[in-house]
Formats: structure tokens, C-alpha cells, sequence
């Protein structure tokens, strides 16, 4: 029987694959303003609190054991571990570590936390061979903004298809900050893209498990891989992105081009990047904050009655588990995240273990929340009424939550949220130094000194 093998196609569409390769090989690099440099840091600084907190995780135990089960030479560290791997392996367990907690950085127009893949890949090739730590702060702005841009591209009908955007576009981003650590001239930069096209990975259903962090290790393996394969010869269609058949008219059913082509290489989408101030999926976090000031007004879990929570159909869409059983699933319960919001004022890393996810007093309050969509309301947004026993109803609207661009993470701030993330793992001092470091990355001869603090000292 034949099948009808026509489809509604853009043959038509620009070269962006080829554009993109330009854009990459041909920046200057460090041709953007203080403040952009300032936060390309930043953006670095939370990506490796992130990975070396969570580096004795379980997931963290069990990738790092089945890598070693090939045999991997020792290139790249394991960030907050001994540990040695090869380059890809150190990619892929780096982005592993530093979205296990869910507390990495975000791109809020796409929802895609873009350092995971991105940087994961770009310190494992630098540490490597040596490179300077300019070279890998210039590679992450540019490979961020190939990323990001391939998102606005797509967001939000590819993510609304089941794939997970941070991962299925950020083999992209690896690729080209591989390449350009690697100095690819246009045409393998073109292949290095070309072949990662083929290397999506990330679909939404893997939520509140070990794969969901896998999904941006995967695609910082895959990006490397695919700028090494490049480097060597290895080819691919130079139209791997726009063509018919290609990248990004197969994932989705939106395809702006002009969002790959408007302004390249004169606005940058990492001016629009965030930071977590709390331990679990973005959507969440107006719905904590909301809570977090209940309690600084004076409620208390005691005398709450019900709460109600009214947000956007996203939020339930995506954070909907009203009994979650474990950690991982309380990243994913909005229920949780204002139990966790009025009972500790915060939700750090602590506030999304096994333990207190399961403590009778947030499985109490928990179900006592009563959440409604109402899509008047920004995703962004949430609003909460407690009603209290005595009868009073206490209300608060956050319009942006801390952490947004309209109420950003201070340097300060995210100094705090890295000393409470390392310093478990590799003590005050040692955490000491590596902010002093990785503020002054771009000034550094070699990432190697940076890479030999991540590490214990007994290394």
C-alpha cells in the first residue's frame, strides 16, 4: 500500500545552519559589554555550585560507575569528586550533576537551562586541552546563544510536543562552544551542527527521574562528540536545521526563523538568564515565594485552614503531583512547594529530600492546598489566599517571583547559594577559592586551576 508521503514543509527557509556556523567561527569573542561578560560569570559561577552539590547523589553514583565500566581514560574531572574520565564521560556527568537538583540557571522566554549542556561540554574540552579561561567564557556565551535562540526558533510548540527543550536544543549550544574551543573553521563548524542535529534527546514524560538530569549530560556528550567528529572530517548536511527534513521542521510545528537570524552576534540571549533561588522546576517558584511571605506576615502552618492556590494551566500541567513519594517528585509537586514555602520560609535542596517530602506536617499542609487554573494568571505568576482557622483570609500576588529578571539573585545572593551547595562536599575553604576563581575565570591562563579546586584536596 503507498503511503502519502507529502508534507507541509518550508522549502523555502534560510541557510541557518551555515549562518549559525558563520556567527560561531567569526565572533570576535568578548565583543559584547561588562555586564554581558559579568553575566557569562555568573551563569558559570551557579552552573558549578550546582554540579559539584549534587555530586554525590545517587545519579551522580550511577552514571559515574557505569562510565568507568568502559574503561575511560582520565582527561577531565569529575566535578566534586576525584574521580578522572574521559572528556565526554566528564561532559555527560557534569551535566548530569549540575541538573540533578533542579536548581540550575533558566532562560525564561524558553524554559531552558542552557549552562548544563553548554558549559558541561565546553569545561571537559578545556580542561582537556588547556585552554584559557577566556576562551571558555567567550565559547559559553556564544554556544548559549546558538541554544537559546534555536529555542525562541521552536518554544513553545516543540515543548508542548513532549521534548524536553533544555536538552533537545542544547547539543546544539555544546556543539558550537566545542567547536569554537576547538577552532573549526566555517565548514566543520557547519558539519559539527549538522551532526548534532541528529542528536535530540530529552522527552518531557522522564520528568521527576534520574533522566530527566541525564537529559542535558546527553546532549553535552552529544555536542562534544559531534565537534570532534567534525574536527576529524566527519560530515553531515549542511541544512541539517532548516531543510524539510531536518532538525527543526521534524520537532516542531513552529519555525521562526528570524528568532536564529535577528540581531546575531548583537544581542545575546544570555542577558535574559536567570537563577534559581529555589531547588525545583521555575513554575513553582511564584507559588513558594507566595508562601514564603505568609510566613513572614505571621501565618503558620497550625492554623491554616486551606490554601488557595490559583495559577496558570502550565503549572499544574507540569507540577501537578499532589502526593509525591519521593525527592525527585517533590521537585514536581506545587503542592509541596508551598508546604515547603510556609513551613521553612525557603526550599533549598534540603526542603526536596526523601525525608521531608515525606514528614507528616508537609504531608498534612500539602493537602490542604487547593490549586485552580486560572490562565488570566502569567505562568509566571501565582496567587494565594490562606485561610486560617480563626476565619481570617490572608492573601498575597506575586506578579515575579524572586529570581526572575524583574527581581533577580544578587551576586551575593547566588555567593550564598553556591557556599551552601559546596561546602558540604568540599568545605569552606576549599568553596572559598573556587568563588574567587570563577569570578575571575576570564582572567585565568588555564581552566585547569579551577578544575583542581573542584576537586577534594587530597587530589
Amino acid at each position: 500500500m503507498a503511503r502519502n508521503t507529502q508534507v507541509s514543509a518550508d522549502h523555502n527557509a534560510p541557510p541557518i545552519t551555515r549562518i549559525l556556523a558563520k556567527f560561531i567561527v567569526g565572533h570576535p569573542g568578548r565583543g559584547w559589554d561588562d555586564a554581558l561578560d559579568h553575566e557569562a560569570h555568573r551563569t558559570f559561577y551557579n552552573w558549578l555550585g550546582c554540579a559539584i552539590g549534587a555530586s554525590r547523589h545517587d545519579a551522580a553514583n550511577a552514571a559515574l560507575a557505569a562510565v568507568q565500566m568502559l574503561q575511560p581514560a582520565p582527561q577531565a574531572t569529575v566535578l566534586g569528586r576525584s574521580e578522572r574520565v574521559d572528556m565526554a564521560s566528564a561532559a555527560l556527568i557534569n551535566g548530569i550533576t549540575s541538573h540533578t537538583f533542579d536548581f540550575d540557571d533558566t532562560h525564561l522566554k524558553t524554559i531552558i537551562h542552557p549552562a548544563g549542556p553548554v558549559v558541561s561540554a565546553a569545561l571537559a574540552l578545556a580542561e582537556h586541552a588547556g585552554h584559557s579561561g577566556r576562551a571558555v567564557i567567550d565559547a559559553l556565551v556564544i554556544g548559549i546563544d546558538v541554544a537559546c535562540r534555536t529555542g525562541n526558533m521552536m518554544y513553545p510548540e516543540h515543548y508542548d510536543r513532549g521534548w524536553h527543550i533544555t536538552s533537545s536544543t542544547g547539543m546544539l549550544g555544546a556543539a558550537a562552544a566545542c567547536a569554537r574551543l576547538l577552532g573549526l573553521d566555517e565548514q566543520k563548524t557547519t558539519m559539527a551542527l549538522g551532526i548534532a542535529a541528529s542528536q535530540p534527546i530529552g522527552l518531557r514524560e522522564q520528568f521527576g527521574t534520574m533522566t530527566k538530569p541525564f537529559h542535558p549530560g546527553g546532549a553535552a556528550r552529544a555536542g562534544l562528540m559531534s565537534a570532534l567528529l567534525a574536527s576529524q572530517g566527519f560530515t553531515a548536511s549542511p541544512r541539517a536545521l532548516e531543510a524539510p527534513r531536518g532538525f527543526a521542521q521534524t520537532v516542531s510545528t513552529k519555525c521562526d526563523w528570524n528568532e536564529i537570524t535577528h540581531e546575531l552576534g548583537q544581542r545575546f540571549e544570555l542577558s535574559f538568564n536567570t537563577y534559581k533561588p529555589f531547588a525545583c522546576g521555575i513554575v513553582i517558584h511564584p507559588s513558594i515565594d507566595a508562601c514564603a511571605q505568609l510566613r513572614a506576615q505571621g501565618v503558620t502552618a497550625g492554623e491554616v485552614e486551606r490554601i488557595e492556590l490559583k495559577v496558570h494551566s502550565l503549572v499544574l500541567e507540569l507540577t501537578g503531583k499532589k502526593e509525591p513519594v519521593d525527592g525527585l517528585e517533590g521537585k514536581f509537586s506545587v503542592y509541596h512547594g508551598c508546604a515547603a514555602g510556609l513551613i521553612f520560609g525557603h526550599a533549598g535542596e534540603d526542603e526536596f529530600s526523601d525525608a521531608v517530602v515525606n514528614r507528616p506536617d508537609m504531608v498534612a499542609l500539602r493537602r490542604k492546598v487547593v490549586a485552580t487554573v486560572d490562565d488570566a494568571i502569567d505562568e509566571a505568576s501565582a496567587d494565594v489566599t490562606a485561610l486560617l482557622k480563626d476565619g481570617r483570609r490572608v492573601h498575597v500576588f506575586v506578579e515575579h517571583a524572586i529570581g526572575s529578571l524583574q527581581r533577580p539573585m544578587t551576586d551575593r545572593d547566588l555567593e550564598g547559594k553556591f557556599t551552601r551547595l559546596v561546602t558540604p562536599v568540599l568545605g569552606a575553604a576549599r568553596a572559598a577559592e573556587l568563588t574567587t576563581a570563577a569570578w575571575a575565570l576570564g582572567q585565568a591562563p588555564d581552566v585547569r586551576a579551577l578544575t583542581r579546586l573542584a576537586s577534594p584536596a587530597s587530589r
